[in-house]
Parts: C-alpha cells; sequence; structure tokens
C-alpha cells in the first residue's frame, strides 16, 4: 500500500475574502490561437523531430498541435499551448502524466469526437518529484493536471443509463430494457442489483442487440427485477461502461490500487462529456481522484456528463471548493470510497442530475467496518461501533460507512440520481457545522451553516440495495470523525435566532435496504411522495432539537409496502425456507415495519400502508417505534387519513435485546404512543395508541393484542417525575426522556449548529451493559404499579400513589390540553414550592389550577395543565403545561 498523502499546494490555495466567497486565481497561459501543425510533422518540433519514446515533451505556448498519429509511450506531456485529437482514425496516447497550462481538446460541445480516442497513463517512472507539484509523499503523476489550463473532452455517447423493461431471469442471456438507443455490440454494461446484496450487479458484454432486446456474452447470475409493483418503481437499472473517449492507467493500476487522475486546479476549467473513465483514482491518496475540481471557486458552466466512471480505486467525483458545477447523467460502477464527494461543505449550487451510482465499496476486496445504527448495524450486532473510523485502510474515518453520494452542504441540487448499491449508504448528508479541511478556521467557514442551511432541492432520487438509503445525521468533526448531528434550516443560517424554515424531500424512493430506508435527525423536515418498499424499516426521524419547532418531519401523500412482487435471489436456508431474500438471513424474524415514530414532532398525512401482515416467520406492522427507545415520545405525534391494505396497522414489538438499536435499560418506550386524529388508523377519532402494558393503558383502553397496543380514549400527555433538582415546568426532560441524554462517543450537542440552549441530542445506540436505572418512584393505580425513572406518557384525569424514598421530586404534565389534570398522592411529603393550597381533598379535586393539600401523612397535588405553547425562536421550547416540587 503506498503511502498516504496530503496535498498542500500553496499555489492553488484561494484568496479569503471578507464577503465570504473566494478569488479565482487566472490562467497563467492562453490558448495557442497559432494555426493547427500536425504532431507527426518533424517541423511541428523546435528541433524538428517527432518525439519518441520516453521523450519529454512540451508544447510550447505559440503552438497548436493536432494528434494524428498514436505515439510510442511518452515520460510526460506539458500543454502550455494547445493539444487536440484528429477525428479521423483511433488514436492512443501513452505517458507517465499531463499537465496542461493551454488547452487539452477530443472534440468540442459543438462537435464531439466521433473515432476511439486513449489517454493511457502510465506509472514506470516511480515517486516523481514534478517540480513545484509535490515531492515523492504528494504524488501528483499518473495524472492530467490543469494549473490555469482547459480540458475539453466531449465524446459522442449520450445514452449512460436505462432501466429493464421486464425482469431478467437468472439464467437468461438475453435482458430487455427500455431504452438501448445508440448501444451496440462489443459494449460493456452493468446490471444493477435488485436485491438486498449490492455484489448482485453483474457486468457484461453485449453480443447482439435489436432494439430495445439485448443479447448478453453469457447468461446471468442473479434475477434482476424489472417491474413497477404495488406503485412502487423496482425496475433495475442497467448502466452503459463503454465510450469512445477513454482515460484510463495502465493495468498494472489493479495490483497496486494506484490509478490514474484528473485535477483541475485554480484557474483552470474542465468540460467532460461522453468519457469513460477506468482505473483511476489513487487508493489512500487524498486529492488523487479520477476527476476532481479542486479549489476552483465558481465553475459556471463546467460539467462532467454523460460519462462512465467505473472500476475505480478512490471515489468517483470529487467537488473541492467549487461552485457552480453541472454533474448529469454519469454512470459510476464498482468504486471505492464515497463516491459523488462534496469535500469540505463550502460547496453549493452544484447541480448532480440522473446519476446512477452502482456497487460502492468501503474497500477493494473487504467489507466495511461501518459505524451503523441498527439491528444489524456492525458485525457481531453490535451498534455505533466506532472502531471502524479508526482504521488504517481508508481515506477519511467515514470510508469505512462509504456512500455513493456524500453530501456536507444542502446548498446543492440532487434530482433524479439513483444509488443503486452500496456496501453501507445511499445519500448521506452528512452536514459538519462548519466547513473543513482546508477551509477549517477560515471566515468562509466561520460563515457558512450546513448545519442551518435549507435543502436547496433534493427530488425524484432513489435508493435501494444498501445498507442505509438515506442518512442525514452524523456530521463529520474537522479531524474527520463523525457523530450524531442534527439539520434546522434557518432564513439566515448565521442567525441562531431567527425564523426556522421547511426543508422538502420530494418523490424519493427506497427499497430492497437491509436497514432504514430513510433515517434523518433535525427539525422541520417534510417528505413528500414517499414510495418505501422492502426494507427492514421503513421510516425514522429523531428530533434535532426537541420541541422547539413548529414540527420535526411531515410525511405526507406517501407509499410505504412491506413486501411486494420482488422475491429477490434467496440463498441462505431461511430466505429459501421463507420464499424471498430478507435484510438479514440470520435475524429472519426480525418484525420489518414501515414507519417507526420517535421524538417530537412528527406527522403523518394521506399514507398507505401495503403489506404488513404477520406470517410464520416474522410478525409486523404498518407503524412502531424505534426498538426500543430510552427517550420516549411526544404524544403529539399525529397520523391522519391513513389507508391500510392487507396490513396490521400498528405493531410495538415487546422487548428482545437481539432487535435493539436504542437502549440504555430505562423503559422509556413503554411510553409509546401517538395520536390517530381521525381516526383512520383505529376506528375511534381522537384516540391514542400506546403501547400495551404502559401508564397510560390502565383503563378507558380497547387492548389490541395483535399490535401489543392499546386504542385509548381522552386527553393523553407527557409527565415526568425526578429529583427536585431537576427542576420542573417541562423543559428540562420533554418528550425525549432525561435532560443531557447521551449520545455516540464525541457526541456534540446537535440542534442549530449545536450552540444555545437545549438537550444534548444522542444517537440510537446499542445497549452496553450494565443493570436498568433504578426508578425513581413507583406509582400506583387500582393495583397496579409502574416504576418511573423520568418521563413517561399519562392520561388525563387520573390520580396515583407516589412511593419514593427521595427527600425530593418535582412533578410535572406536558402535552396536555389546558385544563386537564393529573393528582398525585405523595405519603410522608409535606411541602409543595409552588401552586394554591387548598383545604380540603374534595376542594382540591374541585380546584382549576394547580394546586395541593396536606393531610392524613400525605401531600395532595394536583397539576392543571396550562396547555402547551411553542416559544417563537429556535431556542424557545414549548411552555405551559404544569409542575411542582414537593419535598418531606
Amino acid at each position: 500500500m503506498r503511502k498516504r498523502s496530503l496535498l498542500f499546494l500553496s499555489l492553488l490555495v484561494p484568496a479569503f475574502l471578507g464577503l465570504g466567497g473566494y478569488a479565482v486565481l487566472k490562467a497563467q497561459q492562453k490558448t495557442s490561437t497559432a494555426s493547427a501543425k500536425r504532431w507527426s510533422d518533424p517541423a511541428t518540433w523546435p528541433d524538428k523531430k517527432v518525439p519518441t519514446k520516453d521523450a519529454v515533451v512540451t508544447i510550447e505556448k505559440d503552438m497548436n498541435v493536432v494528434l494524428d498519429v498514436s505515439p510510442p509511450p511518452l515520460r510526460s506531456l506539458t500543454i502550455n499551448g494547445k493539444l487536440s485529437f484528429a477525428d479521423n482514425k483511433d488514436l492512443e496516447l501513452s505517458t507517465e502524466w499531463v499537465m496542461v497550462h493551454g488547452e487539452l481538446e477530443i472534440g468540442t460541445e459543438a462537435r464531439p469526437h466521433t473515432r476511439k480516442a486513449t489517454i493511457t497513463l502510465t506509472d514506470n517512472v516511480k515517486d516523481e518529484d514534478m517540480s513545484g507539484i509535490g515531492g515523492t509523499n504528494d504524488r501528483s503523476d499518473r495524472g492530467i493536471m490543469m494549473m490555469g489550463g482547459t480540458l475539453n473532452l466531449h465524446g459522442n455517447r449520450t445514452n449512460s443509463w436505462t432501466k429493464l423493461s421486464k425482469t431478467a431471469e437468472a439464467g437468461s442471456n438475453s435482458i430487455e430494457v427500455l431504452n438501448a438507443a445508440g448501444w451496440r455490440a462489443g459494449d460493456a454494461i452493468v446490471l444493477a442489483s435488485t436485491d438486498f446484496d449490492p455484489h448482485q450487479a453483474e457486468r457484461r458484454t453485449i453480443a447482439a442487440i435489436s432494439g430495445n432486446r439485448i443479447t448478453l456474452d453469457k447468461k446471468l447470475d442473479y434475477m434482476h427485477f424489472g417491474k413497477i409493483t404495488f406503485d412502487v418503481d423496482e425496475r433495475g437499472e442497467v448502466g452503459m461502461l463503454s465510450r469512445n473517449i477513454v482515460i484510463q492507467a495502465s493495468a498494472d493500476a489493479d495490483q497496486t490500487l494506484f490509478g490514474g487522475h484528473i485535477m483541475a486546479m485554480a484557474g483552470s476549467k474542465m468540460f467532460v462529456e461522453g468519457v469513460e473513465l477506468n482505473r483511476m483514482g489513487q487508493n489512500m491518496h487524498l486529492a488523487r481522484y479520477p476527476i476532481h475540481w479542486h479549489l476552483i471557486g465558481d465553475a459556471q458552466g463546467q460539467y462532467i456528463k454523460n460519462s462512465a466512471i467505473h472500476d475505480t480505486y478512490s471515489r468517483c467525483v470529487t467537488v473541492h471548493g467549487t461552485n457552480y458545477l453541472n454533474v448529469e447523467n454519469n454512470v459510476t460502477y464498482n468504486n471505492i470510497g464515497h463516491c459523488f464527494f462534496l469535500e469540505d461543505a463550502v460547496e453549493h449550487g452544484n447541480q448532480f442530475v440522473h446519476n446512477l451510482g452502482i456497487l460502492t465499496k468501503c474497500h477493494p476486496d473487504a467489507p466495511c467496518v461501518p459505524t451503523n445504527l441498527g439491528p444489524f448495524g456492525s458485525e457481531g450486532g453490535k451498534n455505533f461501533d466506532t472502531a471502524g473510523q479508526n482504521a488504517k485502510d481508508i481515506l477519511i474515518p467515514s470510508d469505512n460507512t462509504a456512500s455513493t453520494f456524500w453530501i456536507t452542504n444542502p446548498d446543492n441540487i440532487y434530482r433524479d440520481n439513483v444509488a443503486a448499491g452500496s456496501d453501507s449508504t445511499g445519500f448521506w448528508f452528512a452536514l459538519p457545522e462548519h466547513p473543513t479541511g482546508k477551509f477549517e478556521g477560515t471566515e468562509i467557514s466561520a460563515m457558512t451553516w450546513p448545519r442551518r442551511t435549507r435543502v436547496r432541492e433534493f427530488k425524484g432520487n432513489t435508493a435501494h440495495s444498501n445498507f442505509d438509503s438515506f442518512l442525514f445525521d452524523r456530521g463529520p468533526r474537522p479531524d474527520g470523525h463523525f457523530a450524531t448531528g442534527g439539520h434546522i434550516s434557518l432564513a439566515n443560517p448565521a442567525d441562531a435566532n431567527g425564523p426556522q424554515v421547511e426543508s422538502v424531500i420530494e418523490d424519493y424512493t427506497a427499497y430492497k435496504n437491509r436497514n432504514g430506508g430513510i433515517w434523518t435527525r433535525g427539525e422541520m423536515h417534510t417528505f413528500k411522495n414517499l414510495k418505501l418498499a422492502d426494507n427492514a424499516i421503513g421510516y425514522t426521524h429523531a428530533s434535532g432539537n426537541l420541541g422547539r419547532s413548529a414540527f420535526t418531519s411531515r410525511v405526507v401523500d406517501s407509499l410505504f409496502v412491506g413486501e411486494t412482487d420482488n422475491i429477490g435471489n434467496p440463498k441462505a436456508p431461511a430466505e429459501k425456507a421463507y420464499g424471498r431474500s430478507l435484510p438479514e438471513p440470520e435475524l429472519a424474524d426480525f418484525p420489518i415495519r414501515g414507519y417507526e415514530f420517535y421524538d417530537y414532532r412528527h406527522e403523518l398525512d394521506n399514507v398507505t400502508f401495503v403489506n404488513f401482515q404477520d406470517n410464520a416467520t416474522r410478525k409486523t406492522g404498518a407503524i412502531s417505534y424505534l426498538l426500543y427507545t430510552s427517550f420516549g415520545m411526544s404524544s403529539n405525534n399525529t397520523i391522519q387519513r391513513a389507508k391500510f391494505v392487507n396490513a396490521k396497522p400498528v405493531y410495538f414489538p415487546p422487548m428482545e435485546y437481539k432487535w435493539s438499536n436504542d437502549d440504555y435499560g430505562n423503559g422509556s418506550y413503554k411510553s409509546s404512543v401517538f395520536n390517530d386524529k381521525d381516526g383512520s388508523v383505529s376506528g375511534v377519532p381522537n384516540s391514542y395508541i400506546v403501547i400495551n402494558g404502559g401508564i397510560a393503558s390502565d383503563e378507558g383502553c380497547e387492548v389490541k393484542p395483535t399490535w401489543n397496543a392499546a386504542v385509548c380514549k381522552g386527553d393523553i400527555g407527557r409527565m415526568t417525575i425526578g429529583a427536585a433538582a431537576g427542576g420542573g415546568g417541562g423543559r428540562g426532560a420533554g418528550p425525549g426522556g432525561p435532560a443531557g441524554r447521551g449520545g455516540a462517543p464525541g457526541a456534540a450537542p446537535a440542534g442549530a449548529g449545536g450552540r444555545g440552549p437545549g438537550i444534548v441530542v444522542g444517537a440510537r445506540l446499542g445497549r452496553i451493559g450494565g443493570a436498568p436505572a433504578q426508578p425513581l418512584a413507583v406509582l400506583s393505580r387500582n393495583g397496579k404499579e409502574f416504576p418511573v425513572t423520568g418521563a413517561t406518557n399519562v392520561r388525563a384525569g387520573t390520580e396515583y400513589k407516589v412511593t419514593t424514598e427521595r427527600p425530593s421530586l418535582s412533578l410535572s404534565v406536558t402535552e396536555l390540553d389546558a385544563g386537564s389534570w393529573v393528582m398525585f398522592e405523595l405519603p410522608g411529603f409535606t411541602t409543595a414550592a409552588s401552586g394554591t393550597a387548598q383545604d380540603s381533598l374534595d376542594a382540591l379535586r374541585k380546584a382549576n389550577t394547580t394546586s395541593y393539600y396536606k393531610g392524613n401523612g400525605s401531600l395532595w397535588v394536583k397539576l392543571v395543565s396550562t396547555g402547551d405553547v411553542l416559544g417563537s425562536g429556535p431556542a424557545s421550547g414549548p411552555s405551559g403545561g404544569a409542575s411542582l416540587q414537593a419535598s418531606r
């Protein structure tokens, strides 16, 4: 393995300006306007000799040369003027490296190149020092490098990818696609996996073609699904890998993993279309990627499109300190590390449109060591194991949780892209608090707030055959390691106290993901027209600042399907017995679920659930809760206009640690609850569905045994019983559980950039040993006892006896309607710190404000809610409710 390199090129670092923009260095050379001369003509060259093998060639700034022959392999090529490829024959240029100060042209946008043009980058001269570009530990050779130059590569292939028009069965030697226009015999194609395993992607060569029917050079090993099933488009993608312009490393790169690279530095321009990049990227070397815009600044009009990037050793398309690029209609396959990569989080205004990424890997031939959350999170069932972030065989810590689309700034456009198979993640919004890397500590970084910036556009995207399909959490720190981080978009990201604005995710499809269709953390996220199918878990959303926003998430006009007609390729015994592939065959009984409620405050409106029915292998439910949340849920979570087709509406799985991905042993999951506003779930309008056996399901509820839940009438809110020093008022713990809730190792406060007052929001974590927390108190009612360690739900109009050894307690209720009340008897207590004293128990029961009564060796307390009122600023939590401190 070659030594890791760092790029510190002082000539290329942009000047930082006070207004938050950054300068672009002007090109030192201009493209030659001299009349074109042929490479093969001795008169073209100053020494009157055509370059021979291992020549060090320089095209001076007053030269305009047309490559009309395939020269012998060169030592190097420096272009200060212009070099273009003739378009009357197939040509190949082989060299150690190309330095472009002027222009390298193969075709133009108006006249794309029509013949085969190949540039092969060799590595016969090891550890070459390129006079000012860097020393042996700062490798820049085996590349096409632009310093103030222009790269124009324009091939004639435009149909990068399509979809199957019917299912291709295993053993078939032909496929039918929607659009094979321009494809031809001899082209290489790749079929994406349509199952949980991304490695079921298959590369084939077109043996013959007739219209949209393609004959393959050999039979398929796997079934590739090709239908719209239950209104979810699961037609597998087919990518075209062949182009008539090829940039590649020589074949030895497959052994060294030291491929070629294309790098545009400050003042340069790249216009790339219809190009094939093969054996590119230099594994374990920073800044050496297949194609890389490096600190360009505003690059309006530049692009890579209609291209294929495959079998690379480090990334696919890297955008670093560069804005307003167009990355469109490209296909990638079999690549290592984050593929479409926004590097430092300053990048904005870029468009990623209709790109297809197939088989993104963490390592060349080893599994990921991911920092995942979920029942299948890591080897051995561990959750949020961060060991992979400290590995020595990855470029940056997050590459062990590799994503096809790594998004560090939401102020970019992602439209109609497909993440079709990753060893770990499909789309990852990995937002740091401030830009990192080259920009850390700069004025630009200080003025840029990715976690407070609205999502510019994320629409029409699809992810399948990943572990996590869509991840909106876990942003990088300056050292590259990552931990939980919520997103709260503000009208002015620099103003932490300004108004919040909505971010919208629209028309998103996720299927056959081994863990989650969507996991996100933040506030005021609206998801429209989701189509989530065949995932272990459809949707989970954590709050970014608990109760300080108008809402946390809304899912509207969406569809969840438990299992479709896509049965996959069952391989394991459990899968064969089940009749379809499973997210994790070793946990065949995992209860798949559509939507998981969690935290505060989530709303579902006009959502349809299809095919969530129990069977002999596993139980299921359309609506559920995060297993097994130690942070509780809000009774303000709502659903309305729900529809169920062959679907059990609700299932709250009982505790089994093998499925747990969020449990600290405090039992907060027993307070799971949501409000069925119109009765479309339960048949009872304005009812509350609570977990069976919880404190709120004591009476007045209809138990649904197959749901492990109860349908309850009346007003249900949140109740917190804590040590008096913890305060009351409903703010301290809130719906998320104890204040100061823990996070992943190294987690920082989430919310609006992690600043201002608020609760430290942690991750879903696995239970890490230790005994469950001891209850602060035991509540009893009607002969039943309920241990309480913090927050739980509560029914208005109920009375509890409180048994505790504590000398004092704080009592509070929130999320109850104004006038709703709860009463407590506290034997041995004598003093209430607030409230109105009443002279009898009867007077207390008639009181319409928070009051107390002392008598018969007990203190009786009645908490009367004033209703909850949301504060006006991002850091303002809900006020109201009722609270009181009592002591002995």
